[in-house]
């Protein structure tokens, strides 16, 4: 009897391009379940030896900076050319049931309906600066189904951009127009970050604010240290906006050139690889601290030194060193 499994179902879907089996194994490899993470592990090593890559873009950018628009825009762009959009979109999530709080297929509602493009919506599950935790493996199966360029939206929040920008090729900042004291408060990390700032709205009233913004971040641009994964004149500001649909395509050019010049000098595929090293370093440390909280014995005692902490009785080194001591027997 022959015993299926996603493994030999969903592949061929998959690498057929069948947006209904990506979806399947996108809420897979989303699942906290140990049956379901072995399946997906197992799907997502077959997967891999079909060798197809798409261009991983990061695109950050605080609430209300129109990030759902212009990622549609930008989206239906693309797909006017003949390209195939994924779009992973991760919502902030409800603390209290972990469920998605906003609904990104709502917001890129002309996108959605596109046949080559492909929107999911991803509760962060409460995980370290809004990232959902198995994005990662889903840039993977949209790379696996075909698809040319994957957009990983950032709530814009804490530490994901950090996170977006270990799992993408190119990493975008949006930005609205804005004085000369809302420069100060971008944060200098962020920007070293940046391969590109879009500063969006820049259309009617706003524009000449706009094209102000633009030269005021190229010049904090170019204070910056120069990064050997950039050719001259990168990182750089520009205007665009998703309403009128402008320098749209500009954004586009820069962001191929980019990504064309990395690939020959070399810096592209070592990139990929420092992110996957890094990934599976941050895997092994997962799956530790799980099979660590499994043993009953340890998680009462991890338990008991956490409410030491919590009342004041115990430092919270003090702590983690002694609870290391009973790790190591």
């Amino acid at each position: 009897m022959t015993v299926h499994s996603p493994a030999t179902d969903l592949a061929p879907a998959i690498l057929n391009g069948d947006r209904r089996a990506l979806a399947r194994a996108i809420t897979l490899v989303e699942s906290g379940r140990a049956d379901h993470r072995a399946q997906a592990t197992a799907l997502l090593e077959r997967l891999a030896t079909a060798g197809r890559q798409a261009l991983r873009i990061g695109l950050s950018g605080t609430p209300g900076v129109g990030k759902s628009t212009f990622i549609e825009a930008f989206g239906m762009m693309l797909t006017a050319q003949g390209l195939k959009v994924a779009v992973l979109a991760v919502d902030p999530s409800s603390a209290r049931s972990g469920g998605s709080i906003l609904g990104d297929k709502t917001r890129m509602e002309r996108l959605s309906r596109d046949p080559n493009a492909f929107i999911r919506p991803s509760p962060s599950q409460a995980h370290l600066g809004g990232v959902a935790r198995r994005t990662r493996e889903a840039v993977s199966l949209c790379e696996a189904a075909g698809y040319d360029v994957v957009l990983i939206e950032t709530v814009g929040v804490g530490q994901s951009e950090t996170l977006v920008a270990d799992m993408s090729d190119l990493f975008i900042l949006l930005l609205a127009p804005a004085g000369g004291d809302e420069l100060q408060g971008v944060k200098r990390g962020i920007m070293e970050m940046a391969d590109l700032i879009l500063v969006n709205k820049a259309d009617g009233d706003l524009k000449p604010a706009a094209m102000r913004t633009v030269a005021d971040y190229a010049g904090a641009l170019r204070l910056l240290r120069k990064r050997p994964q950039d050719p001259a004149g990168f990182p750089k500001a520009l205007p665009v906006s998703a309403l009128a649909e402008e320098g749209l395509k500009a954004a586009w050019d820069d962001m191929q050139a980019l990504a064309r010049w990395r690939r020959d000098q070399g810096h592209f595929d070592s990139r990929r690889a420092q992110q996957a090293r890094h990934w599976f370093e941050a895997e092994v440390r997962e799956g530790l601290l799980a099979r660590l909280t499994a043993d009953p014995v340890i998680r009462a005692r991890m338990e008991a030194l956490g409410a030491d902490v919590a009342g004041g009785r115990t430092a919270p080194a003090a702590a983690a060193a002694e609870m290391l001591a009973v790790l190591r027997g």
